[in-house]
């Protein structure tokens, strides 16, 4: 069945009626990455078909509670299986799919998420938003558009107030050699994108933002276990494959 629903409206519908239980349900994906484009520009502005959340694992049952009250039903041998960690619903009019990561995001490499829930009100905060596209090893068309969306409207600095926060890439690729391998080769799969699609000083914005990300991963500290995955390199496979969820 074909959805009828305004995707935007409904995100901020689940999103305030959560807030309205004391549910963290915040945004990821690609109706997350649009809404922080302030700019609108025509480049990144495309079709959505679902939603995606992130959770809190320890309101778990709580927002399974809550969906049915919403207007969702589970896809029930998928949650009672992989429950813990991934849940699916669907809206009971249209039939639109809402896919939840619950506690951390975990695809091609975990993110962890549950005590970042709070940075911003509507989305996962930007810096993860960020890495939630940087950590797919096959970046499709679309998502490298996602990616370098990210970088035009929203700065680089080292908080979480509306901008990309340096210092969390630091930890979390640090920690996750995996993580920093696929993000910095998306880097430069994005330097390649803008300099197809962007000109001048659009071009020259996202490309800066590239490279203060990329400095900043040569400053971080790189523990030993880091340096000892970093002298294996891509010989040995760095990600976790990826199965795609049937109804």
């Amino acid at each position: 069945m074909e959805s009828k629903l305004d995707i935007v409206q409904e995100m901020h519908r689940i999103v305030d009626a959560a807030n309205a239980r004391n549910i963290q349900a915040r945004t990821i994906g690609g109706l997350a990455v649009q809404a922080h484009n302030k700019t609108n520009h025509k480049l990144f502005i495309r079709p959505y078909g679902d939603l995606d959340f992130v959770i809190a694992s320890k309101q778990r049952r709580e927002f399974e509670a809550f969906m049915p009250e919403v207007g969702y039903s589970p896809h029930k041998q998928f949650n009672v299986l992989n429950g813990a960690h991934r849940q699916i619903y669907y809206h009971n009019e249209s039939d639109m799919k809402i896919d939840i990561f619950v506690g951390d995001f975990e695809m091609c490499h975990k993110i962890p998420l549950e005590e970042r829930l709070k940075a911003d009100p509507l989305t996962i905060p930007l810096a993860e938003l960020f890495l939630s596209k940087a950590q797919i090893v096959e970046l499709n068309h679309k998502d490298a558009l996602d990616l370098t969306s990210i970088l035009f409207n929203n700065e680089t600095g080292t908080d979480d107030v509306e901008k990309i926060n340096l210092k969390v890439l630091a930890q979390l690729c640090s920690n996750d050699w995996g993580l920093y391998k696929t993000t910095s080769i998306n880097l430069g799969r994005v330097e390649e994108l803008v300099n197809k699609e962007l000109a001048g000083e659009e071009r020259d914005l996202v490309l800066s933002r590239v490279h203060e990300i990329q400095k900043t991963f040569a400053e971080m500290p790189k523990p030993i276990a880091w340096q000892l995955r970093d002298r294996v390199g891509t010989r040995v496979k760095w990600y976790i494959e990826v199965e795609e969820v049937s109804r």
